[in-house]
């Protein structure tokens, strides 16, 4: 019975060994351009936010400079990267109402040190409200990040934006400022609910607003493969949109949901861990595909 018993877990562990294998013999290239990318789908608890910091954290180890701007009210991102964002600190919402320039409130994540973030305050919450009466309210974000990525020495390879799940000014900046959307998919019950509605939106964004946005990658989290559900789920998101899913899924991981509790990422808080191996892969795959042609097919 032991031999039986232990077959599993010898095959589980000589999987992740054979993966981090192939990650380390087929490094993932760097961009020749810096790709602008968004995290969004209105629903939220499908792991946005988490995917937002990890994918960043796994390209940063990589070699690649990566920047994360947290325009989410509550600072999730800010706290998992392991960057101070008390109300007294600069932030992204000094960016927005134009009382900062971005160069002013970059901080240097504790996680990597490619790996840098714009923080959010509780200010943010109510930056809805101040944008309404500015010049060009959906593009303060765009004018920001465009002069503090235009003066670097150095350029920086990918930035992410995560956002509020709500669709409001923010959301809207942070559309206007990227090239790419990604939306995390979590493999359960009314998974793909709001989503329709979500590509609609993304639409009138890129036809009124900023022409060269596209939906490259969709990421499916929170996947149990012992679970008919998430297996059926997968299957689904597959069929519909089989050119921008990643073939990556993020399983479901104590370590990637106790790693934001110590503010920490979970490639920096478990390394090892299957969550953080999966995450790799993911960032990888997004690198290896490239950003998409602006004027081709979505």
């Amino acid at each position: 019975m032991s031999e039986t018993g232990s077959a599993p877990l010898a095959d589980h562990l000589l999987d992740k060994i054979r993966r981090r294998q192939e990650l380390s013999e087929n490094p993932a290239p760097l961009p020749p351009e810096t790709r602008i990318f968004t995290l969004s789908n209105q629903k939220g608890g499908v792991g946005k936010t988490t995917s937002t910091v990890n994918l960043a954290a796994a390209l940063a180890r990589g070699g690649a400079k990566v920047l994360v701007i947290d325009l989410d009210p509550q600072g999730n991102a800010s706290t998992a990267l392991g960057v101070e964002h008390p109300s007294s600190v600069k932030s992204i919402y000094e960016v927005l109402i134009g009382e900062e320039k971005m160069a002013a409130v970059v901080q240097k994540s504790s996680d990597h040190e490619n790996l840098f973030c714009v923080p959010s305050t509780i200010n943010l919450a109510g930056a809805e409200i101040e944008l309404v009466s500015l010049v060009a309210r959906e593009q303060r974000l765009k004018t920001a990040l465009d002069e503090f990525l235009a003066a670097q020495s150095e350029p920086f390879h990918y930035v992410f934006i995560d956002c509020p799940p709500s669709l409001g000014l923010l959301t809207i900046n942070a559309f206007v400022a990227a090239n790419e959307v990604a939306i995390p998919i979590q493999c359960e019950y009314y998974a793909l609910e709001g989503l329709s509605q979500l590509l609609k939106n993304i639409e009138l964004i890129e036809k009124h607003l900023n022409p060269n946005l596209r939906v490259s990658t969709i990421l499916l989290t929170m996947f149990d493969s012992r679970t008919n559900l998430a297996n059926e789920v997968a299957a689904e998101v597959r069929e519909h949109f089989p050119n921008i899913v990643l073939s990556t899924v993020i399983p479901r991981s104590v370590r990637v949901s106790e790693a934001p509790s110590y503010g920490q990422t979970v490639i920096e808080y478990d390394e090892g861990s299957i969550g953080a191996l999966a995450y790799r892969e993911a960032a990888a795959e997004i690198a290896r595909r490239g950003a998409p042609n602006p004027g081709g097919a979505k």
